[in-house]
């Protein structure tokens, strides 16, 4: 289970160019700027139950806070935060169940729930990937799907249908798909050092900060890859 922890870090992807306050405070690690986002837009959501495009937005929201409470090792908060988006993802996908993105990240926050305690694999594998095969049945050719599917498989002991060796298979389908996206190379890398490989897997984790520079998380992934 150490070994697990060691590789925490969850993803919660959106487009740049339709959410960049969010994506801003993820890769700075702002964790003030979050809370504010997400309280807006729970209040949002609240004033909106029906309206699918703000519980999505709320569950988005909750999945970058969670992602950076993990990387800051906060296990309390992901595990608080991963509810408080799944809770309104389930509410995005029932009320318009054929959005391949309202299915991703439920199915990411499922996984980032597990991150928090594997454990709840029991209870949240089954969610971590259905819901992104879904997502990858409605939108086959999305980087950000094999992403997240990759996250699950990453986060999934083979137990539980998940492994290192399929998480790797689907970063590397993401960038075949979209070779600029920088998430994709970031957790190929972190799979690829969990897979014994530094070389590769600091090569990985280069591109993704040539991708994007200001990823805070890239550098301390970088630092702690061993290199040649």
């Amino acid at each position: 289970m150490k070994r697990f922890a060691i590789f925490i870090f969850v993803l919660a992807i959106a487009n740049a160019a339709n959410d960049p306050e969010l994506l801003k405070a993820r890769d700075h690690q702002d964790r003030a700027a979050l809370e504010k986002i997400l309280n807006d837009r729970r209040a949002a959501a609240s004033k909106q139950p029906n309206d699918p495009a703000s519980q999505y937005r709320l569950a988005l929201a909750a999945s970058y806070y969670a992602e950076v409470a993990t990387e800051l090792r906060d296990k309390g908060a992901t595990k608080s935060l991963a509810q408080t988006g799944i809770d309104a993802a389930e509410r995005a996908v029932t009320l318009k169940p054929d959005s391949a993105e309202h299915q991703r990240i439920l199915g990411t926050l499922c996984g980032q729930i597990i991150s928090g305690n594997s454990l709840s694999a029991i209870k949240y594998g089954k969610c971590a990937l259905e819901a992104v095969n879904k997502a990858i049945e409605l939108d086959p050719n999305s980087s950000v799907n094999y992403v997240s599917h990759g996250v699950g498989n990453y986060y999934l002991p083979p137990a539980f249908g998940g492994g290192i060796d399929l998480a790797i298979k689907d970063f590397r389908k993401a960038i075949d798909l979209d070779p600029k996206n920088a998430d994709a190379w970031l957790w190929l890398g972190i799979a690829l050092r969990r897979a014994n490989q530094p070389e590769e897997a600091r090569k990985a984790i280069a591109k993704s900060l040539e991708l994007n520079p200001d990823r805070l998380w890239a550098k301390q992934q970088l630092e702690k890859t061993p290199g040649s």
